[in-house]
């Protein structure tokens, strides 16, 4: 169904490195209008509160050790109030010392102790300050953080697929997707609204926020540049509206849409959709097999659910079944594809294959898959 995607090259590699730092002005812009609307999947993020009490415990322990080496070497140190060191004395020097506050009426008069705050406690000054000011630092680089992902990103994606909608027919199509070996990476959802691409990125998916009627929406998805495109709105309009910006931001893109009515899939495939699913009239099928034949639904539901027992495969002839006859097969061969064509298995003109041909098999679900 897909392209073959191979890794990056070492020169793309590089190009990407070096485009994240000598990026022009507009660029700059562009990303940072991007990163307002694309969300990329946490990957495996620390909470905030959780960090900022990490850092706090870390801070803490550094200020316990600073106040151990101080009211160890308490004889070394000198007090301008009543000329002794003890244990709350230490603490305090240690706090002033490591907050870079330095008030003086407490200082190292000794050799050893001045050599220890040469030593130790000045490179565990630096280390508060690390803990303390990098934790204000994230937060404030957070935004660039994203901006430079996100162009990493749009920089990397091509021959992806581009999902419109992550309602229910978004989401099951998604999972079939993933079932036949199609990576999270290589899927965009396109969604209006924030709520469902929060359920999108909790499923590890990169999803842009946006109306996909308007072509700077699917810009920002990398449309031009996908193999696929699913369109599943909730509205027939809608869907129309997506596969006109859609085709015409991509002339060779695969696009599949889903309607409600049989009336619109005219419409649809003078829009530019290669494939138009009706939703309506899909169930309402199902639901008269169902009642006529429930064995035979159970079937069907199988075989349209891909990894669950039976699948719907499309392949390549191979080599040894060039000649041959559908029944021949290995597989059981339900249909064959020859250029625009399918062709049922007892079709005259499929009764011997060719090595061009495509054929539609039934096999049973890999226990690996």
């Amino acid at each position: 169904m897909r392209d073959e995607k191979q890794p990056p090259s070492r020169t793309e590699q590089f190009s990407i490195y070096r485009s994240l730092w000598y990026r022009s002005r507009t660029e700059a812009l562009d990303d940072a209008e991007a990163g307002r609307s694309i969300t990329m999947p946490a990957q495996g993020a620390v909470p905030p509160l959780q960090q900022v009490l990490r850092r706090l415990a870390m801070a803490l322990l550094v200020l316990a050790v600073t106040t151990l080496l101080v009211y160890f070497d308490r004889a070394g140190y000198n007090d301008n109030s009543d000329s002794s060191v003890d244990f709350l004395d230490a603490a305090y020097y240690a706090t002033v010392t490591l907050s870079t506050t330095g008030y003086g009426d407490i200082t190292p008069v000794s050799d050893g102790a001045r050599l220890i705050n040469i030593l130790v406690i000045t490179p565990l000054r630096v280390l508060f300050l690390i803990i303390l000011v990098g934790t204000t630092l994230e937060v404030l680089t957070e935004r660039t953080r994203q901006q430079v992902r996100v162009h990493r990103w749009r920089s990397r994606m091509r021959n992806h697929v581009v999902v419109v909608g992550y309602g229910t027919k978004g989401r099951h199509a998604i999972q079939t997707l993933l079932g036949q070996g199609i990576t999270k990476d290589e899927i965009v959802v396109v969604d209006p609204q924030r709520k469902v691409l929060d359920i999108a990125n909790g499923d590890g998916l990169v999803s842009v926020l946006g109306d996909a009627t308007r072509s700077e929406t699917l810009l920002k998805a990398e449309l031009p540049r996908a193999a696929h495109v699913i369109i599943a709105p909730q509205r027939d309009d809608t869907a129309t509206l997506v596969t006109l910006t859609a085709r015409q931001l991509n002339k060779r893109a695969t696009i599949v849409a889903a309607v409600r009515e049989d009336e619109n899939v005219p419409l649809l495939k003078q829009s530019g959709a290669d494939t138009v699913v009706t939703s309506s009239s899909s169930a309402g099928r199902l639901l008269g097999v169902s009642t006529a034949s429930p064995h035979v639904a159970d079937t069907l539901e199988d075989l349209m659910t891909y990894g669950s027992g039976l699948d719907l495969v499309e392949r390549l002839v191979t080599k040894d079944e060039v000649g041959q006859s559908p029944r021949e097969c290995s597989d059981l061969v339900v249909a064959v594809v020859r250029g625009k064509k399918v062709l049922d298995y007892a079709d005259p003109q499929a009764a011997t294959l060719q090595l061009t041909d495509r054929v539609i098999t039934v096999s049973r679900a890999s226990p690996t898959r």
